[in-house]
Formats: C-alpha cells, sequence, structure tokens
C-alpha cells in the first residue's frame, strides 16, 4: 500500500485506492504498456499525448546517458550550452515563417504561463502598456499554474483556486456537433461566426486591453475540436485588425500528432507565439518551449532590455539532448508523413462505431481523436451529471483498461472518449482499439 500512503497522484481521487493498488505500470514497448502483473495494453492515448516514436526507444536512452556524461546541467541564465543551442536552431528551422528565438521551460504549462508574461512584457516595452488581458475559448485547457489555470475555459478546474490572476474572458469554441442555435448551418458559416466572437470579445473588453487570444489546433478539452474551415484565417486578420497576439497552444497537437512538427502549419496559420512541450522529447525527459516571432522578440534585443523571467530547468542539457535524438528518429523514419498517410485509416476505423447507439460524434485529426457519447444520436441528448459519473467513472474508464486499452474517458464537457496514440501507430492497432471500443461501449449501453 505504498502508493495509498505516500504517492499523491494527478488529478486522482485519492480515496479511490484506499483498499486497492492502483494501476502500476512498469514497462513498455513499442505502442504497449505492461502492468505489474505482466498485462499487456495498447497505449491508446500515447501516455498523455506525449509518446510520440514509441516506448522504448534505446537511443533516447543513449542521448541521455551521453548528455548526462558530459554536462548534466548548466542553467542558460546569461550562459549557454551546446544542446540548447542545437535545439533552439533546429526548432526555429521548423517552426512556421519568422518564430525564430526559443524560450524554454520545463513543461506546457510553464510555456504557456511564459507567453503570457511575454505579451504583456512585449506590449510595455512598445508603448501599449494598457494591453494585459487574454482571451481563450470555453471548456479550452491550457495548464495548472495559476496564470495558466487562469487561462483555461474549464470552471471545475478552478473551483478551489480562486481568485486567480484576473482579466481573461473566454468565447465559444469550435464544437461543431453541439454548435448553438444561428451559428450557423456550413462548417464554414460556423467558423466565420466563432471567430467573429473573438473580434466581438476584443472590442467589448476595449483593443487597447487585449494582449492575446489563447487558441489550440485541435482543443483538447471537451474531445478534440478541429478548426472549422476559414476558421484562423479569419482569427489572425482579427488579430493583425487589433495588434493582438496569436498563441498557438500546441503543447498537444505539435510534433507529429497532427502530421505535422507544428498544428499551425497544418491548418495553414501564422501565430505569433508557439507554446509546446509533451511531443519534443516523447515524454523521455520534461522539456518544453515558447517559440517567438521576431517582431515580438526585437524590443528585446537592445540596450538593457530584458524580459525579467527564467526557468531553473528550462533547457535542460539533458532534455535538449534527447529532444535532438527525438527529432532525428521523427526524421529518419518520416513519422510526420506516416500520420499523414494512415489518419483516414485512423478515421475511417473510428467512424465504424457510429453504427453503435450510444456514439453521437467521431470528431479531431491526425492521430488525435474523440468520441462523443450520447443517451439519443437523434436529438443528441446527453447524460445528467449523475449518468456521466456512472457512465465514465464507474464503468468505462476501468472496464477499457481490463480490456486491454488505455485511453482517456473524460467529461470536462460532455462525455467523450479520446484517443491519441503513438505516431508509429499502423492500421492493426486501430482494428485493435475499433474491436475493444466497440465491445466496452456496447455493455456501456446495455448497463443505462
Amino acid at each position: 500500500m505504498s502508493a495509498h500512503d505516500h504517492l499523491w497522484m494527478h488529478f486522482s481521487r485519492m480515496a479511490a485506492y484506499a483498499d486497492t493498488a492502483p494501476p502500476t505500470i512498469v514497462r513498455g514497448e513499442g505502442a504497449y504498456i505492461w502492468d505489474a502483473h505482466g498485462k499487456r495494453y495498447l497505449d491508446g492515448l500515447a501516455g498523455l499525448f506525449v509518446v510520440q516514436v514509441g516506448h522504448g526507444r534505446q537511443e533516447l536512452a543513449d542521448a541521455m546517458a551521453k548528455q548526462a556524461s558530459e554536462l548534466a546541467y548548466f542553467p542558460i541564465w546569461s550562459y549557454a550550452h551546446p544542446s540548447a543551442i542545437a535545439l533552439a536552431e533546429r526548432l526555429a528551422g521548423l517552426a512556421p515563417g519568422d518564430l525564430n528565438r526559443v524560450f524554454f521551460t520545463a513543461g506546457g504549462s510553464e510555456a504557456v504561463e511564459s507567453a503570457w508574461k511575454l505579451a504583456r512584457s512585449y506590449f510595455r516595452k512598445v508603448g501599449k502598456p494598457g494591453k494585459h488581458k487574454v482571451i481563450s475559448r470555453q471548456i479550452a485547457y491550457h495548464g495548472t499554474t495559476m496564470g495558466a489555470l487562469s487561462i483555461t475555459g474549464i470552471p471545475a478546474l478552478k473551483q478551489d483556486f480562486e481568485p486567480l490572476v484576473p482579466s481573461t474572458f473566454r468565447v465559444p469554441n469550435t464544437n461543431f456537433y453541439r454548435r448553438p442555435e444561428g451559428a450557423g448551418d456550413t462548417p464554414e458559416e460556423f467558423g466565420r461566426w466563432a471567430a467573429d466572437r473573438i473580434e466581438e470579445a476584443i472590442e467589448l473588453e476595449g483593443p487597447d486591453t487585449v494582449a492575446a487570444v489563447y487558441l489550440e489546433p485541435v482543443q483538447n478539452a471537451g474531445g478534440c475540436f478541429p478548426p472549422p474551415p476559414g476558421y484562423f484565417e479569419r482569427v489572425r486578420e482579427i488579430c493583425d485588425r487589433h495588434d493582438v497576439l496569436l498563441v498557438s497552444d500546441e503543447v498537444i497537437c505539435a510534433f507529429g500528432r497532427l502530421g505535422e512538427y507544428f498544428g499551425a502549419t497544418r491548418f495553414g496559420y501564422q501565430p505569433d507565439i508557439i507554446t509546446c512541450a509533451k511531443g519534443l522529447t516523447s515524454g523521455y525527459i520534461p522539456l518544453g518551449a515558447m517559440i517567438v516571432s521576431d517582431r515580438i522578440a526585437e524590443p528585446f534585443l537592445h540596450g538593457t532590455s530584458t524580459f525579467a523571467h527564467g526557468i531553473t530547468f528550462g533547457g535542460h542539457p539533458v532534455g535538449a539532448a534527447v529532444a535532438m535524438a527525438n527529432l532525428d528518429l521523427f526524421e529518419r523514419e518520416d513519422l510526420n508523413g506516416h500520420v499523414r498517410r494512415n489518419r483516414d485509416a485512423f478515421r475511417s476505423h473510428l467512424e465504424k462505431l457510429y453504427d453503435l447507439p450510444i456514439v453521437g460524434d467521431v470528431r479531431g485529426d491526425g492521430y488525435f481523436y474523440g468520441i462523443e457519447l450520447v443517451k439519443d444520436k437523434t436529438t443528441k441528448e446527453t447524460f445528467s451529471a449523475e449518468e456521466s459519473e456512472r457512465l465514465l467513472r464507474g464503468f468505462l474508464s476501468k472496464a477499457l483498461f481490463e480490456a486491454g486499452l488505455y485511453c482517456r474517458a473524460d467529461d470536462r464537457g460532455d462525455p467523450v472518449v479520446q484517443l491519441a496514440p503513438p505516431l508509429i501507430c499502423d492500421e492493426s492497432h486501430f482494428a485493435e482499439i475499433e474491436s475493444i471500443l466497440r465491445s466496452v461501449l456496447s455493455e456501456a449501453w446495455s448497463r443505462l
């Protein structure tokens, strides 16, 4: 019972493990993980949208050991080391447009927090100190630090920690399946409607007070909302018109999840800042980054100007070395191309589940999908809070795992099952995912 007595698990109901040990994962290889009893599971969530190249890649472990033996740690506070220099140059080369400056963090929440601090500092330096507010989308998750949590659009995650950092505001997300009446009948119309709500919020708050808009290429929380056609093009126009920074939060969507190094490339828009983490090292060691355009970096490059912000483990030598080796794997095995070649097959297998009465919507992009569960497909009626509790936590999460599939059953919006397998997966893995989902979701329906 050591786990119960000493390990404080994240986002977990600790009382659930008062009389039983939590599932304990001891090994991973390729797309699979094994528990302490030797049972194998398909990792349908890549750990936590992280393990892009799969488990057990020896070259990443070797890169870690080699760097640690040469220089295990040194900060990039007024100093540099070769691994950070090389990785910053490489990321600048991969990022879209003029995003040429890389500020390293230890993770995604810190990258999101750093971008807000940079936006505030930038506007002060260019003579617009009133611009400090942030707009983000409903149900969107942007992290757990106090600033990132303030930007997050999930009220239930925030209640225990309020008051949070003020000056954040929410606009509608891009859930076409649950679009409100009057928001357009086609994806194109809906995209225009949703983007225009951003301009409406900017104008309501006052353009001289709004610093940034935070958007994920495909929104995670709520179950993988892709952007409607024309959405990001319209948002870019709005941000340019009001001198508001567009922050592309790609902590999940970068590094192959959508078949490109960056989600902004996938959907053809140019952000001012990209925040990323997770897949940068495929999770073999923590590392995050904020990638910044030349325009935003420019005021900090002269005289005594400083961005008064730093993180002890940002740009860690071992993390940077692993990220370089991870990107080498991406190139050598053409993982982005692999996702592009196989994403339609992944979607096709998941869409076969539409014949189940509990499956209302299948949505996402690349290797990143959500399946929304409903009580009535015709009316789109969803489950009550009590029904969702019983369905997701009382049955689905445990049943899917026991059936050999690790994924996420989530109800931060409407009830969904989320899937984001390692990028090495192929049609055989998709068929396995579909088979397990079909069996477990059919049983879930019979229990309602």
